[in-house]
């Protein structure tokens, strides 16, 4: 298939490897070109503009950071929906509140398009291997177009509602994780006193009921912080976390509800950013408060 993919962060790029991974003929665009250098030597094609990628290609995915780069991507200057877009069919998978992809729909729809949303669980490591957690939101008979596309790019694709019921969806999975980082922060000070290694202690708690999924592939990231030792470009930085917590609070606030531990953890990853951590990765940030806020 042709595909076109729109912004190439992290997860765009990881995106992106894994389709030509799959044998996908791929087209990119990016604000900034550089980042499409290493697929371009793969074989994928640069497009100058959203516009321009969207022509050559059957179906396009986004993933981009927000509200204002997904409507300047798609409606700004040459934007997605700026040339004959009709029939074609648009995949975001940016994570962003339900309104977003409710006016984003509305539109695709007027240009005789469709969309579809499909904000995904999963960072880095799991996109290039086809191993996310797709939350697809849209019409069925759309959602049959993209399916086989999407089950090369996820381990599970969960077709949950209309426009908006994927982005509700991946901002209530995300919740419990990005509060985790936290809670764990506060769940090795309460066993220091056991004196165990960092090794130990995160073997132990990655082997009981308190802790997620997650930590079975990142606890040798957690480990490596409480040791001090660089671990890499990050696979879900702590600036992204802020982002998607405060949609997540946003989000609540517009519904009459409030994120009491959403709203608490948040004020630590703005501490964090605060000292330069912004784009270090979530399973730092244990490390990081134990060393600067965890004695009061």
């Amino acid at each position: 298939m042709k595909v076109a993919i729109l912004g190439l962060g992290r997860m765009g790029s990881a995106i992106a490897e894994r389709l030509l991974d799959t044998g996908h003929s791929l087209v990119v665009w990016n604000r900034s070109a550089g980042k499409a250098k290493s697929l371009l030597d793969r074989g994928a094609v640069w497009a100058a503009t959203p516009q321009e990628a969207v022509s050559k290609v059957d179906l396009t995915l986004s993933m981009l950071t927000d509200a204002a780069a997904i409507e300047n991507t798609y409606s700004g200057v040459n934007g997605a929906l700026t040339g004959d877009v009709k029939g074609k069919l648009f995949v975001d998978m940016s994570t962003v509140r339900p309104e977003t992809s409710i006016h984003l729909n509305s539109k695709v729809a007027a240009v005789g398009a469709a969309l579809l949303e499909c904000p995904v669980g999963g960072t880095v490591g799991p996109a290039k291997q086809g191993q996310l957690f797709g939350f697809v939101g849209g019409e069925a008979t759309d959602f049959l177009r993209a399916k086989p596309l999407l089950e090369q790019l996820c381990r599970r694709v969960e077709h949950v509602g209309a426009i908006g019921a994927g982005a509700s969806m991946k901002l209530a999975v995300n919740l419990p994780l990005l509060v985790y980082w936290q809670a764990l922060g506060e769940a090795i000070l309460m066993a220091k006193p056991a004196g165990l290694s960092a090794e130990r202690l995160m073997d132990i708690l990655a082997d009981t009921p308190g802790a997620p999924g997650v930590i079975k592939f990142r606890g040798s990231a957690v480990v490596a912080s409480l040791n001090g030792i660089d671990q890499g470009p990050a696979h879900f930085n702590i600036d992204s976390i802020r982002k998607d917590l405060r949609a997540m609070m946003a989000e609540a606030k517009a519904m009459g509800y409030e994120l009491p531990t959403a709203s608490a953890t948040m004020r630590v990853f703005d501490q964090a950013a605060a000292a330069g951590l912004g784009d270090g990765d979530g399973t730092q940030l244990a490390a990081w408060w134990i060393a600067n806020s965890g004695k009061k």
